[in-house]
Protein backbone atom coordinates (compact mmCIF):
# COMPACT_ATOMS: atom_id res chain seq x y z
CA UNK A 1 0.00 0.00 0.00
CA UNK A 2 1.05 3.68 -1.07
CA UNK A 3 0.27 7.32 -0.06
CA UNK A 4 -0.84 8.64 -2.91
CA UNK A 5 -2.56 12.25 -1.48
CA UNK A 6 -1.94 14.79 1.73
CA UNK A 7 -4.31 17.54 2.14
CA UNK A 8 -5.09 19.59 5.12
CA UNK A 9 -7.90 21.98 4.53
CA UNK A 10 -9.78 24.12 7.68
CA UNK A 11 -13.49 24.35 8.58
CA UNK A 12 -15.58 26.52 10.80
CA UNK A 13 -18.60 25.03 12.65
CA UNK A 14 -21.02 28.13 14.78
CA UNK A 15 -21.95 26.27 18.15
CA UNK A 16 -23.96 27.72 20.64
CA UNK A 17 -22.57 27.31 24.47
CA UNK A 18 -25.58 25.66 27.03
CA UNK A 19 -26.46 28.42 29.02
CA UNK A 20 -24.93 31.73 27.22
CA UNK A 21 -27.71 32.21 25.00
CA UNK A 22 -24.89 32.80 21.98
CA UNK A 23 -23.10 31.15 19.36
CA UNK A 24 -18.99 30.80 19.39
CA UNK A 25 -17.46 29.83 15.76
CA UNK A 26 -15.18 26.44 16.41
CA UNK A 27 -12.15 25.75 13.87
CA UNK A 28 -10.88 22.84 13.23
CA UNK A 29 -8.19 21.29 10.70
CA UNK A 30 -8.73 18.03 9.22
CA UNK A 31 -5.94 16.05 7.23
CA UNK A 32 -7.20 13.19 4.60
CA UNK A 33 -4.97 10.58 3.97
CA UNK A 34 -5.77 8.66 0.26
CA UNK A 35 -4.21 5.57 -0.63
CA UNK A 36 -3.96 3.56 -3.73
CA UNK A 37 -5.81 0.44 -2.25
CA UNK A 38 -8.80 3.02 -1.69
CA UNK A 39 -8.18 3.35 1.96
CA UNK A 40 -8.77 7.42 3.22
CA UNK A 41 -7.69 8.00 7.26
CA UNK A 42 -8.36 11.14 9.04
CA UNK A 43 -6.66 13.12 11.25
CA UNK A 44 -6.67 16.32 13.34
CA UNK A 45 -4.51 18.72 15.12
CA UNK A 46 -5.84 19.61 18.90
CA UNK A 47 -6.34 22.25 20.75
CA UNK A 48 -4.20 25.25 21.49
CA UNK A 49 -1.34 23.94 19.15
CA UNK A 50 -4.00 24.94 15.88
CA UNK A 51 -3.97 28.50 17.03
CA UNK A 52 -1.21 28.64 14.07
CA UNK A 53 -3.48 27.58 11.50
CA UNK A 54 -2.44 28.82 8.66
CA UNK A 55 1.53 27.60 9.32
CA UNK A 56 0.36 23.76 10.00
CA UNK A 57 -2.19 23.97 7.07
CA UNK A 58 0.91 25.10 4.84
CA UNK A 59 3.75 22.88 6.56
CA UNK A 60 1.54 19.79 6.06
CA UNK A 61 0.51 20.52 2.81
CA UNK A 62 3.74 21.96 1.12
CA UNK A 63 6.49 20.12 2.96
CA UNK A 64 4.86 17.07 4.84
CA UNK A 65 2.75 15.52 1.71
CA UNK A 66 5.44 15.08 -0.85
CA UNK A 67 7.63 13.41 1.62
CA UNK A 68 4.68 10.87 2.63
CA UNK A 69 3.67 10.24 -1.20
CA UNK A 70 4.56 6.57 -2.31
CA UNK A 71 5.45 5.75 1.32
CA UNK A 72 3.55 2.87 3.19
CA UNK A 73 1.10 4.12 5.61
CA UNK A 74 0.91 1.02 7.70
CA UNK A 75 4.80 1.55 8.93
CA UNK A 76 3.75 4.26 11.13
CA UNK A 77 6.96 4.30 13.34
CA UNK A 78 9.21 4.75 10.36
CA UNK A 79 7.23 7.60 8.96
CA UNK A 80 7.13 9.33 12.75
CA UNK A 81 11.00 8.86 12.31
CA UNK A 82 11.43 10.30 9.04
CA UNK A 83 9.06 13.34 9.70
CA UNK A 84 11.38 13.83 12.61
CA UNK A 85 14.39 13.55 11.20
CA UNK A 86 13.50 15.91 8.03
CA UNK A 87 11.85 18.15 10.20
CA UNK A 88 12.51 18.49 13.72
CA UNK A 89 16.13 17.39 14.54
CA UNK A 90 16.51 20.44 16.73
CA UNK A 91 13.29 19.15 18.97
CA UNK A 92 10.70 21.68 17.88
CA UNK A 93 7.42 21.76 19.13
CA UNK A 94 4.16 23.66 17.72
CA UNK A 95 3.70 23.36 13.89
CA UNK A 96 5.70 20.81 13.71
CA UNK A 97 4.10 18.61 16.40
CA UNK A 98 0.21 19.49 15.42
CA UNK A 99 0.77 18.77 12.07
CA UNK A 100 2.82 15.23 12.07
CA UNK A 101 -0.34 14.76 15.17
CA UNK A 102 -2.24 14.81 12.50
CA UNK A 103 -0.59 13.26 10.00
CA UNK A 104 0.21 10.20 12.33
CA UNK A 105 -3.69 9.98 13.72
CA UNK A 106 -4.70 9.80 9.77
CA UNK A 107 -2.55 6.57 9.09
CA UNK A 108 -2.71 4.79 12.12
CA UNK A 109 -6.83 5.20 10.81
CA UNK A 110 -5.58 3.54 7.97
CA UNK A 111 -3.72 0.68 9.62
CA UNK A 112 -6.74 0.07 11.86
CA UNK A 113 -9.15 -0.27 8.34
CA UNK A 114 -7.13 -1.47 6.53
CA UNK A 115 -6.14 -4.69 9.56
CA UNK A 116 -10.10 -4.44 10.29
CA UNK A 117 -9.55 -3.31 13.79
CA UNK A 118 -10.20 0.03 16.00
CA UNK A 119 -7.17 2.12 16.80
CA UNK A 120 -7.92 1.34 20.66
CA UNK A 121 -7.40 -2.01 19.87
CA UNK A 122 -4.33 -1.66 18.01
CA UNK A 123 -2.93 0.52 21.06
CA UNK A 124 -3.46 -2.27 23.71
CA UNK A 125 -7.05 -3.20 23.76
CA UNK A 126 -7.36 -2.53 27.24
CA UNK A 127 -11.32 -1.53 27.23
CA UNK A 128 -14.00 -1.22 25.31
CA UNK A 129 -15.40 1.27 27.87
CA UNK A 130 -14.20 4.59 28.72
CA UNK A 131 -14.80 7.32 31.95
CA UNK A 132 -15.91 10.90 30.80
CA UNK A 133 -15.69 14.10 31.80
CA UNK A 134 -17.42 17.27 30.62
CA UNK A 135 -15.32 20.71 30.39
CA UNK A 136 -18.31 22.72 30.82
CA UNK A 137 -17.13 25.96 33.32
CA UNK A 138 -16.34 28.45 30.64
CA UNK A 139 -14.54 31.78 31.59
CA UNK A 140 -17.55 33.37 30.02
CA UNK A 141 -20.22 32.35 32.61
CA UNK A 142 -21.29 34.21 35.46
CA UNK A 143 -22.21 32.15 38.67
CA UNK A 144 -25.51 32.19 38.03
CA UNK A 145 -24.55 30.39 34.48
CA UNK A 146 -22.28 28.15 36.03
CA UNK A 147 -24.20 26.92 38.12
CA UNK A 148 -27.22 26.61 35.83
CA UNK A 149 -25.12 24.97 33.29
CA UNK A 150 -23.32 22.26 36.00
CA UNK A 151 -27.01 21.22 37.61
CA UNK A 152 -28.22 20.66 33.92
CA UNK A 153 -25.32 18.15 33.47
CA UNK A 154 -25.93 16.30 36.34
CA UNK A 155 -29.65 16.25 35.84
CA UNK A 156 -28.46 14.40 32.48
CA UNK A 157 -26.41 11.90 34.35
CA UNK A 158 -22.89 13.37 34.04
CA UNK A 159 -20.98 12.94 37.11
CA UNK A 160 -17.66 14.78 36.19
CA UNK A 161 -17.12 17.98 35.28
CA UNK A 162 -14.20 20.33 34.88
CA UNK A 163 -14.23 24.21 35.37
CA UNK A 164 -11.42 27.13 34.59
CA UNK A 165 -9.78 28.53 37.79
CA UNK A 166 -7.45 31.67 37.71
CA UNK A 167 -8.88 34.19 34.76
CA UNK A 168 -12.24 35.63 33.33
CA UNK A 169 -13.30 37.66 30.19
CA UNK A 170 -16.22 39.79 30.73
CA UNK A 171 -17.02 41.03 27.51
CA UNK A 172 -13.77 43.79 27.93
CA UNK A 173 -11.58 41.85 26.19
CA UNK A 174 -9.10 41.81 28.61
CA UNK A 175 -8.44 38.86 31.76
CA UNK A 176 -8.90 39.51 34.75
CA UNK A 177 -8.89 37.59 37.96
CA UNK A 178 -10.11 37.49 41.34
CA UNK A 179 -9.31 34.80 44.35
CA UNK A 180 -12.48 35.64 45.67
CA UNK A 181 -14.19 35.26 42.90
CA UNK A 182 -12.46 31.76 41.96
CA UNK A 183 -13.39 30.68 45.58
CA UNK A 184 -16.85 31.85 45.30
CA UNK A 185 -17.27 30.36 41.71
CA UNK A 186 -16.18 26.51 42.77
CA UNK A 187 -18.09 26.54 45.80
CA UNK A 188 -21.03 27.81 43.61
CA UNK A 189 -20.54 24.91 41.45
CA UNK A 190 -19.65 22.24 44.65
CA UNK A 191 -23.18 23.34 46.43
CA UNK A 192 -25.05 23.01 42.90
CA UNK A 193 -24.10 19.62 42.47
CA UNK A 194 -23.39 17.80 45.92
CA UNK A 195 -20.67 15.68 46.91
CA UNK A 196 -21.18 12.68 44.96
CA UNK A 197 -19.98 14.44 41.59
CA UNK A 198 -16.22 14.66 40.92
CA UNK A 199 -15.06 18.42 40.22
CA UNK A 200 -12.15 19.05 38.69
CA UNK A 201 -10.33 23.03 37.87
CA UNK A 202 -8.58 24.07 35.16
CA UNK A 203 -5.58 26.66 34.83
CA UNK A 204 -5.11 26.39 30.77
CA UNK A 205 -1.18 27.32 31.74
CA UNK A 206 -2.28 31.08 33.03
CA UNK A 207 -1.11 31.14 36.31
CA UNK A 208 1.66 32.24 38.26
CA UNK A 209 3.07 29.94 40.61
CA UNK A 210 1.82 32.46 43.47
CA UNK A 211 -1.73 33.03 41.79
CA UNK A 212 -1.77 29.02 41.65
CA UNK A 213 -0.84 28.51 45.10
CA UNK A 214 -3.76 30.58 46.28
CA UNK A 215 -6.24 28.92 44.26
CA UNK A 216 -5.17 25.59 45.36
CA UNK A 217 -5.21 26.32 49.25
CA UNK A 218 -8.63 28.13 48.82
CA UNK A 219 -10.52 25.64 46.98
CA UNK A 220 -8.87 22.31 48.82
CA UNK A 221 -12.14 21.97 51.04
CA UNK A 222 -14.09 21.72 47.93
CA UNK A 223 -12.62 17.87 47.30
CA UNK A 224 -11.26 19.04 43.81
CA UNK A 225 -10.23 15.90 41.95
CA UNK A 226 -7.73 17.57 40.01
CA UNK A 227 -5.74 21.10 38.97
CA UNK A 228 -4.75 20.92 35.53
CA UNK A 229 -2.36 22.93 34.12
CA UNK A 230 -2.55 25.89 36.63
CA UNK A 231 1.19 27.26 35.84
CA UNK A 232 2.79 29.51 33.18
CA UNK A 233 4.80 26.93 30.55
CA UNK A 234 4.09 24.40 33.17
CA UNK A 235 7.24 25.29 34.32
CA UNK A 236 8.66 21.62 35.80
CA UNK A 237 10.06 23.41 39.27
CA UNK A 238 7.66 25.16 40.87
CA UNK A 239 4.63 22.34 39.22
CA UNK A 240 6.77 20.10 41.14
CA UNK A 241 6.48 23.02 44.33
CA UNK A 242 3.13 23.19 43.84
CA UNK A 243 2.33 19.99 43.92
CA UNK A 244 4.20 19.35 47.19
CA UNK A 245 2.34 22.13 48.84
CA UNK A 246 -1.46 21.39 47.82
CA UNK A 247 -3.18 18.31 48.66
CA UNK A 248 -4.77 18.13 45.16
CA UNK A 249 -3.23 16.15 42.88
CA UNK A 250 -2.09 18.25 39.86
CA UNK A 251 -2.35 17.26 36.11
CA UNK A 252 -0.22 18.54 33.22
CA UNK A 253 0.81 17.65 29.81
CA UNK A 254 -2.07 18.82 27.15
CA UNK A 255 -0.04 21.87 25.75
CA UNK A 256 3.76 19.71 25.78
CA UNK A 257 4.55 18.67 22.01
CA UNK A 258 6.45 15.34 23.03
CA UNK A 259 7.50 12.53 25.07
CA UNK A 260 10.62 14.61 25.95
CA UNK A 261 8.42 17.38 27.48
CA UNK A 262 6.58 14.22 29.34
CA UNK A 263 9.35 12.70 30.60
CA UNK A 264 10.31 15.59 32.60
CA UNK A 265 7.17 16.27 34.10
CA UNK A 266 7.40 12.97 35.51
CA UNK A 267 10.61 12.18 36.64
CA UNK A 268 11.15 15.86 38.43
CA UNK A 269 7.73 14.63 40.44
CA UNK A 270 5.63 17.77 38.64
CA UNK A 271 2.60 15.65 38.20
CA UNK A 272 0.24 13.58 39.43
CA UNK A 273 -1.79 12.72 35.85
CA UNK A 274 -0.39 12.96 33.08
CA UNK A 275 -1.85 14.26 29.98
CA UNK A 276 -1.17 13.59 26.46
CA UNK A 277 -3.04 15.68 23.57
CA UNK A 278 -3.12 13.55 21.15
CA UNK A 279 -3.87 16.59 18.45
CA UNK A 280 -0.39 18.30 19.72
CA UNK A 281 1.93 15.71 21.15
CA UNK A 282 3.11 13.34 17.71
CA UNK A 283 -0.25 11.49 17.23
CA UNK A 284 -0.57 7.84 18.71
CA UNK A 285 3.07 6.84 18.26
CA UNK A 286 4.09 9.31 20.58
CA UNK A 287 1.40 9.41 22.62
CA UNK A 288 1.62 5.68 23.24
CA UNK A 289 4.62 5.82 24.47
CA UNK A 290 4.08 8.40 26.72
CA UNK A 291 1.46 6.30 27.90
CA UNK A 292 4.20 3.51 28.78
CA UNK A 293 6.39 5.34 31.08
CA UNK A 294 3.53 6.79 32.66
CA UNK A 295 3.19 3.46 33.67
CA UNK A 296 6.39 2.65 35.04
CA UNK A 297 6.01 5.57 37.42
CA UNK A 298 2.52 4.34 39.00
CA UNK A 299 0.75 7.39 36.60
CA UNK A 300 -2.76 7.34 34.99
CA UNK A 301 -3.30 8.90 32.10
CA UNK A 302 -6.42 10.95 30.56
CA UNK A 303 -6.65 12.39 27.07
CA UNK A 304 -9.33 14.45 25.40
CA UNK A 305 -11.64 13.97 22.23
CA UNK A 306 -12.59 11.18 20.14
CA UNK A 307 -9.30 10.42 19.63
CA UNK A 308 -7.97 10.52 23.00
CA UNK A 309 -11.10 7.80 23.99
CA UNK A 310 -9.26 5.40 22.04
CA UNK A 311 -5.85 5.98 23.65
CA UNK A 312 -7.42 5.84 27.36
CA UNK A 313 -9.14 2.56 25.88
CA UNK A 314 -6.08 0.60 24.75
CA UNK A 315 -3.60 0.88 27.61
CA UNK A 316 -3.85 0.06 31.01
CA UNK A 317 -3.19 3.20 33.44
CA UNK A 318 -5.86 5.31 30.76
CA UNK A 319 -8.29 6.76 33.60
CA UNK A 320 -10.50 9.31 31.69
CA UNK A 321 -11.14 10.94 28.85
CA UNK A 322 -12.60 14.89 28.40
CA UNK A 323 -15.75 15.49 26.46
CA UNK A 324 -15.15 19.22 25.66
CA UNK A 325 -18.87 20.07 24.77
CA UNK A 326 -17.67 22.86 21.89
CA UNK A 327 -14.65 20.93 20.69
CA UNK A 328 -17.30 17.77 20.81
CA UNK A 329 -19.81 19.62 19.03
CA UNK A 330 -17.60 20.60 16.33
CA UNK A 331 -16.80 16.93 15.64
CA UNK A 332 -20.90 16.08 15.71
CA UNK A 333 -21.09 18.89 12.73
CA UNK A 334 -18.17 17.48 10.91
CA UNK A 335 -18.09 13.49 11.17
CA UNK A 336 -20.76 10.25 11.29
CA UNK A 337 -21.21 8.54 14.31
CA UNK A 338 -19.32 10.57 16.99
CA UNK A 339 -19.59 8.81 20.26
CA UNK A 340 -21.27 10.44 23.64
CA UNK A 341 -21.03 9.94 26.97
CA UNK A 342 -23.67 8.79 28.58
CA UNK A 343 -23.56 8.52 32.96
CA UNK A 344 -19.84 9.27 32.92
CA UNK A 345 -19.03 6.81 30.59
CA UNK A 346 -17.92 6.55 26.59
CA UNK A 347 -18.88 2.89 25.00
CA UNK A 348 -15.73 3.14 22.60
CA UNK A 349 -16.49 2.79 18.70
CA UNK A 350 -15.50 -0.55 17.42
CA UNK A 351 -15.60 0.69 13.38
CA UNK A 352 -12.36 -0.28 11.98
CA UNK A 353 -9.84 2.81 12.39
CA UNK A 354 -11.16 5.83 13.96
CA UNK A 355 -14.46 5.09 13.51
CA UNK A 356 -15.06 8.70 12.39
CA UNK A 357 -15.84 9.74 8.88
CA UNK A 358 -16.68 12.86 7.29
CA UNK A 359 -19.89 14.11 6.39
CA UNK A 360 -18.90 15.32 2.73
CA UNK A 361 -22.53 18.28 2.94
CA UNK A 362 -21.29 19.81 6.15
CA UNK A 363 -17.50 20.14 4.64
CA UNK A 364 -18.42 21.80 1.64
CA UNK A 365 -20.46 24.35 4.17
CA UNK A 366 -17.85 24.42 6.53
CA UNK A 367 -15.21 25.38 4.78
CA UNK A 368 -13.01 28.30 5.57
CA UNK A 369 -11.25 29.85 2.82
Amino acid sequence: MKITNVEANRYRVPVTVPSLGRQTNSSLMLVKVETDEGITGYGVPGGEHIRAKYAVQEFINRDVAPLLIGRNPLETERRWRELWQVFNVRCQTGVWSSGVSAIDIALWDIKGKYLKQPVHRLLGGNSDEVLAYVTFGFADYDRKQLVEAASKLVADGHDKLKMVVGWYERDTGKYTWSLNEDIERVRAVREAVGDDVSLMVDGNCRNSYERSLKIAKSIEPFDITWFEEPLYANDTILLSQLRAHTTIPISAGGSEGHKWAHRNLIVNKAVDIVQPNIGGVGGFTEALKIAHLAQAFNLQVNAAGPHGMHLIAGVTNGWQVEYHYVNWKTYEALFENVPRPEKGRIRVSEQPGIGLEPKDKALSEFVEN
